[in-house]
């Protein structure tokens, strides 16, 4: 209801008005594609790795092994410095992730994407022409410490500039660029597998085009509000507020609560790590950390990585790994798409419990078949059919964690922390993420040579961790304005009891809505 303030939205929430406006759809696009520089080298890395003109060169003990009968089907690229060559991306964007947290509050989100997006850069350029092994990692680790900031930024500046009613939709256009950026990088790497002693080169320096476009593209877009009022520029914060709710929109009512909040945020500016410790804060933090950590355990990301390796394990020649990995993606993206539509309307919980539940089934039967038909001598094959289903099995599985999972952990993680915590908090999400992909890429390759099809297991036994957890312990965030948050879980069966009852209080007191009609007050209970 443009012009009028903010009502209660159905569900009872507060509604600020406004539309969905060009200026908006630009700005969140811009911060989305983010997503392309880290799904652009986290496609690219999977298919180098088993290309054999970039091992000839970098790992030839590993082409050698690939050859020797005997050793097993399961352990062929069984081999520490090839995986650090994958995993050192992440250990750096960890690092970079922490103090880009303390930056951030200082010098704004859109400066962090500009350093960020150099940084990636640099390290396509050095991988590129990299002729020893040092020079791979160390441009590797440039790739991660430009990720790791645009990490810090991208989600968060998503969710605070998207409008309340589409936030889900705005922020999991994260996770569709990091999509489309993988599957860009898969097809790449099926032509380049056929150009001889050079191809791996042009898979890693055409990563400098999606950190170029991001450079280009952060110089045209302003700042968030949120960080705009956090570093005391109230008159750029209600111009940015207007062009992205539109000419039309009354903006003042969800500027006082921005202004509100960050005030909030400022009378407690130090310390903003330790208060995301303690007992108040504990809510967010458990969720905000146990959401990246169960999606990392159940193995999507590094299945996703080495998914030419697996298909290779079962049979597929290189060509056929690399397109298999592109069917995968399209995949993907199509979920990621029917995502973006679906998860405004069915709720964040909806979606986690059932995509859970379908991923853990296909992981599943993906360890009986290989059980079954694949034997672990080094010549083995696995019978076509079998190999086949296999592949349809993990094209289901990625539909399925495509439209819940996958894009979910960036949404709910970028909404749920208040504004005085929210980089910490953030920062806090990723690096516990980062660190332990890190940690699973650099034991796949082991884990899939000592237990085998039991890998599978393994990660589908964490599925169902996670959508145990999900479906008990994580509110329902949809369609909740950022500043009343708090009021989600001071509701929750289990996490209310965090909030102490002055909290509580005011919390239910901001949702009083005076209007031009009678006033409106949201029955939200009141711990004693």
């Amino acid at each position: 209801m443009a012009g009028e303030g903010f009502v209660v939205a159905e569900g009872g929430v507060r509604d600020y008005g406004g539309r969905v406006t060009f200026s908006v759809v630009v700005t969140c696009l811009m911060a989305a594609s983010c997503g392309l520089i880290y799904g652009y080298d986290n496609g690219i890395s999977g298919g180098v790795t088993q290309m054999e003109s970039f091992l000839s060169d970098f790992f030839p003990q590993v082409l050698t092994g690939m050859k020797n009968t005997n050793r097993g089907v399961y352990c062929k690229y069984d081999n520490l410095w090839l995986t650090a060559f994958t995993s050192s991306l992440f250990i750096a964007s960890a690092m970079s992730s922490i103090v880009a947290s303390h930056v951030t509050r200082r010098v704004g989100r859109q400066a962090i994407m500009l350093f960020g997006s150099a940084l990636f850069l640099a390290g396509a350029v050095i991988n590129a022409g990299a002729v020893n092994l040092a020079m791979i990692i160390i441009g590797r680790m440039l790739l991660g410490f430009g990720i790791g900031f645009t990490f810090q930024s991208a989600p968060v500046y998503l969710s605070e500039t998207a409008p309340a009613k589409w936030r889900g939709a705005f922020a999991s256009a994260y996770n569709a660029f990091s999509v489309t950026g993988t599957l860009s990088a898969t097809i790449t790497n099926y032509f380049t597998d056929t150009i001889p002693g050079w191809g791996w080169r042009l898979s890693l320096g055409l990563g400098a085009v999606p950190g170029a476009l991001l450079a280009l593209g952060a110089f045209f877009v302003s700042d968030t509000p949120s960080s705009l009022v956090l570093r005391g520029r109230h008159e750029q914060a209600r111009a940015a507020l207007q062009r992205i709710r539109g000419a039309d929109a009354n903006v003042e009512s969800e500027l006082k609560d921005i202004v509100r909040a960050v005030e909030e945020a400022n009378r407690n500016d130090d310390g903003a790590f330790r208060r995301l410790f303690s007992r108040r804060y504990r809510p967010y933090l458990v969720v905000g950390v146990a959401l990246p950590m169960l999606y990392e355990l159940t193995g999507v990301s590094v299945i996703g990585v080495f998914l030419p390796v697996v298909f290779r394990t079962v049979g597929f020649s290189s060509r056929k790994a690399i397109l298999g990995s592109v069917f995968n993606f399209s995949v993907n993206l199509v979920a990621t798409l029917v995502s973006t539509f679906v998860m405004d309307r069915t709720g964040r919980r909806f979606l986690l419990i059932v995509g859970g539940l379908c991923v853990t089934l296909c992981q599943v039967t993906i360890s009986w078949i290989m059980a079954a038909h694949l034997s672990p001598e080094a010549a083995a094959t696995m019978p076509r059919n079998y190999a086949v289903a296999v592949l349809v099995l993990i094209l289901v599985s990625t539909f399925f964690v495509g439209v819940s999972w996958a894009p979910l952990r960036w949404v709910v993680q970028s909404e749920i922390y208040p504004v005085e915590v929210r980089s910490a908090g953030q920062a806090m999400s990723v690096t516990v993420w980062l660190c332990l992909t890190f940690t699973e890429l650099q034991v796949f390759i082991r884990m899939l040579c000592a237990m085998r099809y039991g890998v599978f297991l393994f990660h589908a036994g964490w599925f169902l961790v996670a959508t145990v957890c999900a479906a008990a312990f994580l509110p329902e965030t949809k369609g909740v304005p950022l500043e009343l948050m708090q009021s989600v879980w001071a509701r929750h069966w289990y996490w209310g009891r965090f909030a102490d009852k002055d909290e509580q209080v005011k919390v239910a007191e901001a949702a009083v809505c005076d209007q031009t009609g009678p006033v409106y007050r949201l029955n939200w209970p009141v711990n004693q």
